[in-house]
């Protein structure tokens, strides 16, 4: 059955219309993005089956042109579209949290930390640094590689800090697998990073892990 077939209320695009994206899953999101199915598949199945083959939305939007243009249904300018949206996304939260705007509604930092970080294939650990007042002074990439006591450097981000004469700063780093639970390496790594950045008064307010689902909060989950 076609999807305009379907019961209004159980459409994609109408269900998105009135109960807004969030109520919808991530295959029903997708599928408004798809727009049309293949022969004998609706653009919901065809969803679907992209997510069981990629086995998250993540590892789907985070895909190179080849491996993305080579699944059933999908091709160079779907591809295009892809990065085209992710790149709006971006751009938008970037204008939220521009420099001088003040951190008001974890929602928002949330949604900028996951449009920055997912989609890289490998570990990026960033730091947005703040002002006494939680207003966004700058967002920087300042590792790459493997998230451990060898590759983040609490003296390089030390430095990074009073260059910007930041007052607070929150860490965030992606996981690729997509599993957004805190390693034994990420809270040793955090603990000396705040110990570090204490001796100048500088406040660690969270370290966010983005992966599959919302992202991890230390501070809310007392790790701070």
């Amino acid at each position: 059955m076609s999807i305009k077939d379907w019961p209004a209320d159980e459409r994609p695009r109408e269900k998105l219309l009135q109960r807004g994206a969030t109520a919808l899953t991530d295959a029903e999101l997708l599928a408004i993005f798809l727009r049309t199915g293949t022969p004998g598949k609706s653009a919901v199945d065809m969803a679907r089956d992209l997510l069981s083959e990629y086995g998250s939305l993540q590892a789907l939007l985070g895909a190179d042109q080849p491996r993305f243009c080579q699944s059933n249904g999908l091709g160079d300018a779907k591809y295009a579209q892809l990065q085209a949206v992710l790149e709006m996304a971006r751009r938008h939260f970037a204008e939220i949290l521009q420099r001088g705007n003040a951190l008001t509604s974890p929602e928002v930092t949330r949604a900028y930390l996951s449009a920055q970080l997912r989609g890289y294939s490998y570990e990026v650990f960033a730091c947005l640094f703040l002002d006494n007042q939680h207003r966004v002074i700058q967002w920087e990439e300042l590792f790459r590689g493997t998230i451990d006591g060898a590759s983040v450097y609490p003296r390089e981000v030390a430095k990074r800090a009073l260059f910007h004469h930041a007052a607070a700063v929150i860490f965030a780093h992606n996981h690729p697998s997509g599993i957004n639970e805190p390693s034994q390496a990420d809270k040793q790594i955090t603990d000396k990073l705040k110990q570090a950045l204490g001796l100048f008064d500088i406040r660690v307010l969270d370290h966010f892990i983005v992966g599959d689902g919302q992202p991890f909060s230390f501070a809310e989950h007392g790790l701070l």
